[in-house]
């Protein structure tokens, strides 16, 4: 075993179609299908090194140097170490370093690059390399079904199937299009119901066996959309894909409400530019920011109308990215 530290940088991803509702919670295994597009500069950095000790050791890095997470935070982490040593036949503990660079828990998705991160970090750290697929199903058992998407670069599909199946493959590189995606932030607190609980109750909904009704022909849109280049065909489906995810989440027992009055504040505000001849487009994950994807000509008027709204506090330019990259420098 390698007595190296090692250290990954992993992107999150924002999905275009969305996984939501849990076939085995145990294993993270999605109802449907889900695509998604990895991002470039919302990142999670994490450093792993292998510890003579009894325990994991798990810190946050930041301004400040390393801190000690909540239990809350830690726990899940140490229980994804827990299994990665099982599956990869090691027995090592770990000193974990951990360090996001834009809000953690605000439904952006950066359970995902952070899972993706410890996975490989750990991973590395423990002297097995990971192949793609490896990889993937690895992140996916964390618990962060969206993890096993964050593996790579580009556009991204994520199938639906058993434990063995069930991992993301790679629609096209980040090359193949250059979408912007500008991130109207409104709240920056962790929400109050987290992806996993929402996950749980997405079946209590009447409209959920609706959506996965739909599913077929929207992934398929979706897929033509991306490899023809079709921003309009892309952005009316992942317009009602989004608006499917919160319709289900706000129809369960009990409802959850993730939207924000920002929230409708931004919704509006880019139909407006639509309207006025800008082609932007928006999707949310499980939270109240809103992410508004556009083409490279459209994200400075996109960008400027975005922080004119009296509800958003700041935004992030982001796009496709390439995928996870290893880095020489450590956390630890």
């Amino acid at each position: 075993m390698s007595e190296d530290k090692a250290t990954f940088e992993a992107p999150s991803n924002i999905a275009l179609i969305k996984y939501w509702g849990v076939l085995d919670a145990a294993l993270c295994l999605p109802r449907n299908t889900s695509i998604s597009m990895t991002l470039d500069r919302c990142v999670t950095t994490c450093t792993a090194e292998p510890i003579d000790a009894a325990s994991d050791e798990i810190w946050l890095a930041g301004a400040n140097g390393l801190v000690p997470p909540t239990p809350g935070f830690a726990e899940p982490m140490v229980r994804h170490l827990d299994q990665l040593r099982r599956e990869l036949g090691v027995r090592s503990k770990l000193r974990i370093a951990t360090r996001n660079n834009f809000p953690s828990a605000a439904g952006l998705a950066s359970s995902a690059s952070g899972f993706a991160a410890l996975t490989l970090s750990a991973a590395s750290a423990l002297g097995r390399g990971l192949s793609p697929r490896e990889a993937s199903l690895l992140a996916r058992r964390s618990g962060s079904g969206s993890a096993c998407r964050s593996v790579l670069g580009g556009y991204v599909e994520w199938a639906a199937g058993s434990d063995e199946e069930s991992y993301a493959r790679p629609l096209a590189p980040a090359g193949h299009w250059d979408l912007r995606d500008v991130i109207a932030v409104v709240e920056t607190g962790p929400k109050a119901i987290s992806s996993r609980d929402g996950h749980a109750l997405a079946s209590t909904s009447p409209y959920f066996e609706r959506r996965q009704e739909l599913l077929p022909d929207r992934l398929a849109r979706v897929r033509t959309a991306l490899a023809e280049r079709d921003f309009p065909t892309l952005g009316a489906t992942i317009e009602e894909e989004a608006i499917d995810l919160h319709l289900i989440a706000m129809s369960s027992q009990p409802a959850i409400f993730y939207w924000s009055p920002g929230t409708l504040e931004i919704l509006r505000a880019v139909r407006e530019l639509r309207r006025e001849g800008l082609p932007a487009y928006s999707t949310m994950d499980a939270g109240a920011n809103v992410h508004v994807l556009c083409e490279p000509a459209a994200e400075g008027a996109l960008v400027e109308r975005l922080e004119s709204l009296g509800s958003v506090g700041f935004v992030i330019r982001d796009g496709v990215g390439t995928g996870p990259e290893r880095l020489t420098e450590h956390l630890i």
